[in-house]
């Protein structure tokens, strides 16, 4: 017996919309700043402001460490997606959030990059979104 082609939803192994791909690209992109972040704060470099009674103030270290470590998870996220993984994509949403939560905490610190990776991690959580949303809507079309 023969099966329709379309009885079955096809699964997700790769992705397939470009603003999938574009997503785990900047997610790759975005984690690595992020890592070259931590690794710059751990090392107590004289590039960050030294800012007094700010709300958020945390040591240079401590927020070199949650830097290095979400750039870390962003990465091999952003690897995974490439890969096709679903629970990539999710993660992929829950840590760029977070991410972006980070540098606007960060921005007293270094306002250019801060502002730089907030907007990628943002630009990140919609292509993800959007890029599920694409492909469900042409699961159901096909």
């Amino acid at each position: 017996m023969a099966r329709d082609a379309n009885a079955d939803p096809r699964p997700w192994h790769a992705p397939t919309s470009g603003t999938t791909a574009f997503a785990a690209a900047l997610m790759i992109f975005g984690g690595a700043m992020a890592i070259f972040e931590g690794i710059a704060a751990i090392a107590k470099d004289d590039l960050f402001l030294v800012t007094r009674h700010y709300v958020f103030d945390f040591s240079l270290t401590g927020w070199g460490w949650v830097h290095l470590i979400l750039g870390i998870v962003i990465v091999i996220a952003g690897c995974a997606v490439l890969g096709g993984q679903l629970w990539a994509r999710f993660l992929g949403v829950f840590v760029a959030g977070l991410g972006a939560l980070a540098n606007f905490l960060w921005m007293p610190y270094y306002p250019l990059w801060a502002l730089t990776l907030v907007a990628v991690n943002i630009f990140i959580v919609w292509a993800l979104c959007m890029g599920m949303h694409r492909e469900a809507h042409d699961d159901r079309t096909a």
